[in-house]
């Protein structure tokens, strides 16, 4: 049975919306450590074939630690209103450490090898960007008959 038309309902209702995932900044920052802890206890393993032999190796490597990555441990789906939202201003300075946090660890395992450089320095903002500008030096062809 559908509610009858022109109700007011809603009105009753006592909040809206659901509550926050993290009641207060120590529990993000918490949270956001035993993510930090998991990653370096599971690393990604890949199979290298080393020697004449080509003896199989699971060689671990380094996971890098990412917002999608902590998102997903924690069962959020997205903590943008935690860093963008001014009802989430106390965490503002939880939300800045984690950032300095995954920036350092992404770009020291980078700059050792343990990560693509590539990858993590577009993941970071980093680029080698040249601009050239003035003239070529190439003079315009004339005079010349088009077959």
């Amino acid at each position: 049975m559908a509610a009858p038309v022109g109700n007011q309902f809603w009105k009753l209702q006592y909040k809206h919306g659901r509550d926050k995932i993290f009641k207060n900044p120590q529990l993000l920052w918490e949270a956001a450590c035993e993510y930090f802890q998991w990653c370096d206890e599971n690393p990604l393993e890949t199979l290298e074939f080393n020697g004449k032999d080509a003896v199989g190796c699971i060689v671990p490597k380094m996971r890098a630690y990412t917002w999608s990555g902590l998102e997903c441990y924690v069962g959020i789906y997205s903590l943008r209103d935690y860093k963008t939202n001014p009802d989430y201003e106390a965490f503002s300075q939880v939300i800045t450490r984690i950032s300095a946090i995954m920036y350092t660890q992404k770009f020291e395992g980078a700059a050792a090898g343990l990560l693509n450089a590539n990858l993590i320095s577009r993941d970071l903002g980093l680029a080698d960007k040249k601009e050239i500008s003035g003239e070529l030096g190439v003079k315009p062809i004339t005079g010349m008959k088009i077959l």
